[in-house]
């Protein structure tokens, strides 16, 4: 076509510039390809030759150089999971751990396993945490740590025993502490080698040969140890004090071992405690026409036997009001008046009001006990959220009441047993009675009785479950273990201020948690745990324990394992000496005592068991948020208390896993999902398919972890379809590497063409990123990072533009060799970017790459390598400006083959103008770099308007501005793009419209078809 074009050098303006622009790009003269992308934005390119429309046919098909590899696009149906499986056997999975721990290695990293519980199949939430903590550690082991992580279970503890004994359908009142022991342990073993091999099957690198085991005698001996050693200092006492008790368990229970049921319904009473000597600065009630009462709110009927004193809030203001209805007089909080005169359907008239300090020195009768006085008490647990501001007190049964009783020193009498049943110290009409049943409806009965009932209502709130068998708790006094958390806290705190957390917010989470901890139960009345290593004296309320005692028992079961507390009579239990002094083995005054120690305190031990050297201190701990007040507390306040330091340097925490929708997983709703059936598929493959462990992975890095975590089959599914895409990604690199070998045939990075050169400044960049985001244990950013750079960078962009390059130049063309030295970085760079999330699909990879003859482990071979000299700033500056002009010319043509189209590119003298004359030596080209980049027919490039304008053509006009060296560079340039129809026909062979007839080779074609 003639235009009567013209070029205008405009030199004198912007060459210096322009030849500094490209100094600062790292490049010493003209080259020949050029490749850019938008960072904001880059458009997919209709009609561009792909594996699947490239010109395979006719007579130049075996002249085209397509991908060639047996790295599959998909894996359909089963074949994910078994080529896992067979990845792992190949690839040395099962060898991996001790390889690196047997490797020379600076640095190590400890990750300390928090042990899960030994009572059931696993489950997803076991995948969320062991993925999540195999993600962490290949990517310290690839960084060139030394890992260490070792496996735990916890094998305690009241639900494993009671989900044993439920199965052989036995109750646990028949057996014997050792028949109860052996089928618990038997059942955890079972437990733990089902988890274990789902732990391995996910991928999941650990020493599995030394896992540790909270029933394991060396580990309870050390537990034993630390025991004493906090004994020893006065921080583990024994003492009657109220604690959450179980009765459908007979156990203590700790706060962690405790669900809440919201929907819980209470039967509350409104009742009076009739005022038997008034306040000293009350004394004028005395004098009123009408009986005077204390009204008193509770949702534990059940209580009010075991009643000692009424609580006010001295600040606060009370008043004495005339009841409408009865004409008795009844004391309340001021504020509370009209609320409690609703409810009870009745008019208050206000007789008077005073502080509640007013209160002080009065005393009521008991309610179902006339005779008895209840003193009213100052406290600062009361409050005015609900009641009537004023509280009954049953020291035996409530902390806040405990604490009120150890001021003012009032009886602590529980009346009831461990089996929630009231004693007969309760009187013949509650004794044997439920008291959580039909113990609250004779109380309930005898208050009406007694005309002390002014309301029962039933009322749905919040309230205590035992964490196993879901049945309601109650608080009851009795003689356990504590931990002195008041000795502890302080240092506790102080040492979490040493701590990383992740993210921060749960560190105050857990000092909030800290600070709400009163004291910590530490014995449980059951059979299947670590025995607390204390005798009590047959007749007296006095124990043994001292260093010698403890030590024998630490040796036997470190020597035999914690069943001789069962097994041995109680002689052999203690050392001769102190037997002879007990009384001799006939006449010993002495028994072993039947409490274990809790399963918190079990686990707590761990890193006193498993961390390894003397700071024995993890770099890693890594739990769900449950863990706050159970796993990291009971781990932080044993090691403080021993040694005053934390056991970990970074505690990371992670949410729940959840349906779909957001709700919780119940085998009610159907909405459980089972890791297995998501490796390996369900029954119905089309509801069910198998997906694998990478998909399942994958899902957990992509989630936001912090939160709670959905998982479906949209979620699923989801994961799928990307990790398709980045094999689509990687197919594509690994089948255009075919016949290139690193070694011999990379183009040196300055001889390298442009494009190239750029998509190795982007991937300098995206492996910087990547590495920071696994650094900060963001691995959802390190997914998204990937696929914005699959998708984006790689496959809509580059990989556009340079197909014609590796399909269409001759095998050896130092411009294909060009492009070629960068994929094989490029693919280095983003297999090792997702080996810690995909293994399996890391390691496959490294089985296809070509000129790998023995391929070794990707996890073998290190972390992700970058050069420096890839790194060019100043590149990004030319290459946006192309791209602004590719995005006009683009955009005009949605959807069209760009080939089918020629560009004239008209910018105004100056710098843009130079760099884009560097791009585009000649006036007119169909193989420049910046008509490679184009895509189009050919581009010509000109300083001012064309002499004739096609009517056909489109117009399109921009600005890009110049902006370098914090603005000694800078310009603003305007530019037009003059997109016309070409008039050239399509070349058989690169389907190019560059041939000048339709069955001629374009000349490109012809010089490589010539040479060949």
């Amino acid at each position: 076509m003639l235009w009567g074009l013209r070029r205008r050098g405009a030199r004198a303006a912007g060459l210096a510039a322009a030849r500094r622009l490209w100094e600062l790009a790292g490049f010493s003269g003209r080259l020949g390809y050029l490749g850019m992308t938008r960072r904001l934005e880059v458009r997919s390119v209709a009609g561009a030759n792909s594996p699947q429309s490239s010109p395979n046919s006719g007579k130049y098909r075996d002249t085209v150089l397509l991908p060639q590899t047996g790295f599959p696009m998909k894996l359909l149906g089963r074949q994910q999971p078994d080529m896992e499986l067979e990845i792992q056997q190949k690839c040395g999975f099962s060898e991996l751990y001790s390889w690196q721990r047997e490797r020379k290695a600076k640095k190590e990293f400890c990750l300390h396993d928090g042990p899960p519980y030994a009572n059931g199949d696993p489950h997803v939430g076991h995948a969320l945490n062991k993925i999540l903590k195999d993600i962490t550690n290949r990517y310290h082991m690839m960084r060139g740590s030394k890992v260490h992580f070792v496996p735990g279970w916890d094998c305690h503890g009241l639900p494993i025993e009671t989900k044993a004994l439920s199965e052989i359908g036995v109750n646990a009142q028949t057996l014997s502490a050792m028949e109860i022991r052996e089928k618990a342990r038997s059942f955890a073993k079972a437990a733990i080698e089902k988890q274990r091999a789902a732990f391995v099957r996910w991928g999941v690198m650990a020493d599995w040969d030394n896992c540790y085991y909270t029933f394991d005698p060396k580990y309870e001996a050390k537990q034993l140890r630390l025991f004493y050693q906090m004994y020893e200092k006065g921080l583990v006492y024994r003492s009657y004090k109220p604690v959450f008790w179980s009765p459908s368990s007979r156990t203590a229970l700790a706060e962690a071992e405790l669900e809440y049921n919201p929907k819980h319904v209470s039967r509350s009473v409104y009742l009076r405690f009739p005022l038997l000597k008034p306040p000293p600065k009350l004394e004028s009630l005395t004098g009123a026409s009408a009986p005077v009462s204390v009204l008193v709110w509770t949702t534990q009927p059940w209580t009010i036997p075991a009643n000692q004193a009424v609580c006010y809030m001295p600040e606060a203001k009370y008043a004495a009001v005339k009841c409408s209805t009865s004409g008795d007089v009844y004391i309340l909080a001021e504020d509370k008046i009209p609320a409690i005169a609703s409810v009870l359907e009745t008019k208050f008239e206000v007789i008077s009001t005073f502080s509640g300090v007013d209160l002080e020195g009065g005393t009521c009768s008991h309610p179902l006990s006339p005779d008895k006085g209840s003193p009213l008490l100052p406290a600062t647990h009361v409050t005015m959220a609900k009641g009537t501001g004023l509280v009954h007190t049953a020291p035996a049964h409530g902390m806040e009441d405990y604490s009120v009783a150890s001021q003012h020193n009032l009886p602590m009498d529980c009346l009831v047993d461990e089996g929630g049943m009231f004693t007969d110290a309760a009187g013949p009409d509650l004794q044997s009675k439920a008291v959580l049943d039909e113990g609250t409806d004779a109380v309930i009965k005898m208050l009406q009785s007694a005309k002390n009932l002014l309301k029962e209502e039933k009322v749905e709130h919040s309230y205590p479950c035992d964490w196993r068998t879901k049945k309601p708790v109650v608080i009851r006094a009795s003689k356990q273990w504590f931990v002195k958390i008041m000795d502890i806290k302080a240092t506790a705190k102080e040492l979490l201020k040493t701590v990383k957390f992740i993210p921060g917010a749960a560190l105050n989470s857990m000092v909030d948690m800290l600070d709400r901890r009163p004291y910590w139960c530490i014995s449980r009345q059951r059979a299947w745990g670590v025995p607390i290593p204390v005798f009590h004296h047959k007749t007296k309320d006095e124990y043994l324990i001292n260093s010698q005692t403890t030590e024998h028992i630490i040796k036997l079961v470190e020597q035999r394992g914690s069943d001789v507390w069962w097994t041995l009579p109680p002689e052999q239990l203690l050392p001769e000496d102190v037997v002879v002094q007990a009384g001799g083995p006939d006449a010993l005054e002495y028994q072993p005592g039947q409490d274990i120690l809790d399963i918190w305190f079990d686990s707590g031990a761990s890193w006193s068991c498993v961390l390894p050297g003397t700071e024995q201190r993890a770099d890693l701990y890594l739990e769900g948020k449950d863990q706050l007040g159970g796993w990291f507390q009971s781990s932080l306040l044993t090691s403080a208390a021993t040694r005053t330091k934390a056991p970990f340097k970074t505690v990371m925490v992670h949410g729940f896993t959840l349906g779909e929708k957001g709700e919780k997983m119940s085998k009610s709703l159907g909405n459980v999902i089972n890791p297995d059936t998501v490796i390996n598929g369900g029954e119905d493959d089309s509801r069910e398919p198998p997906y694998g462990a990478d998909v399942l992975r994958w899902w957990i890095a992509e989630a936001n972890v912090f939160t709670e975590v959905a998982i479906g089959p949209s979620a699923l599914g989801a994961a799928r379809e990307d990790i398709n895409k980045l094999r689509n990604t990687l197919r594509f690199l690994l089948g255009n590497v075919a016949g290139f070998n690193p070694e011999t045939d990379s183009v040196p990075v300055k001889n390298m063409y442009v494009i190239d050169q750029y998509m190795l400044h982007l991937i300098q960049d995206f492996a910087t990123k990547i590495t920071e985001s696994y650094k900060q244990y963001d691995f959802g950013k390190v997914v998204r990072l990937l696929k914005a750079f699959y998708t984006r960078e790689l496959s809509s962009f580059y990989f556009s533009i340079v197909k014609d390059r590796l399909y269409c130049e001759s095998e050896k063309d130092p411009k294909r060799r060009s492009c070629q030295t960068a994929l094989a970085e490029i693919l280095d760079v983003l297999v090792r970017s997702f080996a810690p999330i995909l293994p399996h699909l890391a390691e496959e990879v490294f089985q296809h790459i070509p000129y790998v003859k023995e391929p070794k482990s990707v996890f073998r071979t290190g972390w992700i390598n970058t050069s420096s000299i890839w790194k060019k700033p100043g590149l990004e500056e030319a290459v946006e400006s192309a791209c602004a002009m590719r995005d006009s010319f683009l955009g005009s043509i949605p959807g069209k083959n760009a080939a089918e189209y020629e560009v004239i590119i008209v910018i105004e003298p100056g710098l843009l103008f130079e760099i884009m004359e560097m791009l585009q030596a000649e006036e007119t080209s169909s193989t420049s770099q910046l008509n490679e980049l184009m895509m189009a027919s050919q581009t010509t490039l000109l300083s001012q308007e064309p002499r004739e304008r096609a009517e056909d053509g489109i117009e399109l006009t921009g600005t890009f501005l110049i902006n370098l060296e914090g603005g000694d560079i800078r310009e603003e340039s305007s530019y037009k793009v003059i997109v016309v129809p070409t008039t050239r026909e399509k070349c058989p062979r690169c389907w190019k419209h560059t041939a000048e007839t339709a069955d001629a080779l374009c000349p490109r074609c012809a010089d490589v078809i010539g040479a060949k």
